[in-house]
Parts: structure tokens; C-alpha cells; sequence
């Protein structure tokens, strides 16, 4: 069973960059699509970016294209999301999860099977 595990968030100020960090542990993600995902206070939690087992084409959600970039470090069983200028709206809970065997990626959270316990991200204006 994989244990996923969510770091690098913080408070910055709009405008500045993070970089979250996922790693797995307990089982290999190689093979499986990795999606990031956030939950703002009172809000469903939504769909961010996601990657497929391959490495090949990624996925965004609209409100972070061209600012987010998701990548896959399976070497270190980890997958990143570089966010930049970030704005206060980003403001949420950002969870990892891993999708199933092969898959393409997906933005749909019931494909993904395992979660991390997220990290908050809190920007201020």
C-alpha cells in the first residue's frame, strides 16, 4: 500500500513561487498517473494538475495554466508541482493522489485511489 506525503507549502506573498513536493512510499508510482488537486476553505476540493504514468502529456486546471507545472521524479518516487505567481485565490489545501495502473491522468478525483494528507498553501495580497 503507497503513502503518500505532501510538502513545501507555506505562506508567501502574491507573486512569489513554491515548489510542492510528493513522495511515495510503501510502493512504487512509475506506473501511475499522479494528479495535484486543492481544497479552499468551504469549497469542494478541485482539480489542478496531472501528469500520466509516462511522463507524456499534462494536464491544468484553467486557473493555473501558465503559472503551474507538474513533473515526475520516479527515481526519487516523487512528483512536484512548480506553481509561480501565485495569487491569493490560490489560497487551499493541496493533496497528491495516485490514479490507476497505466492510466493517462485524469481531473476527475474518483480516479484517483490514494491520497496524501495534503499541505496548506496560504498566499497573501
Amino acid at each position: 500500500q503507497v503513502q503518500l506525503v505532501e510538502s513545501g507549502g507555506g505562506l508567501v506573498q502574491a507573486g512569489d513561487s513554491l515548489r510542492l513536493s510528493c513522495t511515495a512510499s510503501g510502493s512504487t508510482i512509475t506506473w501511475y498517473p499522479m494528479g495535484w488537486f486543492r481544497q479552499a476553505p468551504a469549497k469542494e476540493r478541485e482539480f489542478v494538475a496531472a501528469i500520466p504514468w509516462n511522463g507524456g502529456r499534462t494536464y491544468y486546471a484553467d486557473s493555473v495554466k501558465g503559472r503551474f507545472t507538474i513533473s515526475r521524479d520516479n527515481a526519487k518516487n516523487a512528483v512536484n508541482l512548480q506553481m509561480n505567481s501565485l495569487k491569493p485565490v490560490d489560497t487551499a489545501v493541496y493533496y497528491c493522489a495516485r490514479g490507476p495502473y497505466r492510466g493517462g491522468g485524469s481531473i476527475q478525483l474518483a480516479e484517483y485511489d490514494y491520497w496524501g494528507q495534503g499541505t496548506q498553501v496560504t498566499v497573501s495580497s
